[in-house]
C-alpha cells in the first residue's frame, strides 16, 4: 500500500510541474501579444492624429490635403519622449517612428518593447529621446496611412 502511495505523490508532481511549466509559457505569450495590441492602438492614435493634420488647411498648421511635413506631437499620446525631427516617439508600449510622409501617404512602424533585442530609447531631461528604441525586422508593425484608411502589413 505505501508504495502505491509514494507512485501516486511522484505522479502527481510531475503533472503539476507540467501544468506550470504549460502556464507560465502561456502567461509569456500572452504579454507580449497584450503589447503587440497596446503599441498597435498607440499606431492607430497616431494614424487619426495624422489625417486630422492631412484635412486641416496649411493655415490652421495642418497639411492642407497631404501628409508633407507631418510629426508626432505628444497631444493625443502618452509619450516619454519624443526626437528633435519629430519622427520617433517613445511610449510605454514601444518606440513609433514615421517612416515617410509624402503627399497621400504616410508609412508608419512600431517596435513592440516586448520584442526581442528592444534597448528603450535615451530620454534627456527636456524629454528630447535620442538613439530611439528598435527591435527585429520580423517583430516590426508596419502600417499605411492614407486620407480614408490605414492598412496594416
Amino acid at each position: 500500500m505505501g508504495q502505491q502511495q509514494l507512485l501516486l505523490v511522484i505522479l502527481v508532481i510531475i503533472i503539476v510541474a507540467i501544468a506550470s511549466v504549460t502556464a507560465v509559457s502561456t502567461f509569456g505569450s500572452a504579454t507580449d501579444q497584450a503589447n503587440r495590441d497596446a503599441l498597435t492602438n498607440d499606431m492607430v492614435t497616431l494614424a487619426g492624429s495624422a489625417q486630422d493634420y492631412y484635412f486641416r488647411p496649411e493655415t490652421l498648421s495642418g497639411g492642407g490635403r497631404a501628409f508633407d511635413g507631418f510629426v508626432i506631437e505628444g497631444k493625443l499620446l502618452p509619450v516619454s519622449g519624443i526626437s528633435s525631427d519629430g519622427l520617433y516617439a517613445e511610449t510605454e508600449n514601444g518606440t513609433l517612428e514615421v517612416i515617410s510622409a509624402v503627399g497621400a501617404l504616410l508609412s508608419i512602424s512600431g517596435h513592440p518593447s516586448s520584442c526581442d533585442g528592444y534597448i528603450p530609447g535615451t530620454i534627456d531631461e527636456n524629454g528630447i529621446l535620442s538613439s530611439p528604441g528598435t527591435c527585429n525586422g520580423e517583430d516590426q508593425i508596419l502600417a499605411s496611412v492614407e486620407s480614408d484608411d490605414l492598412i496594416f502589413e
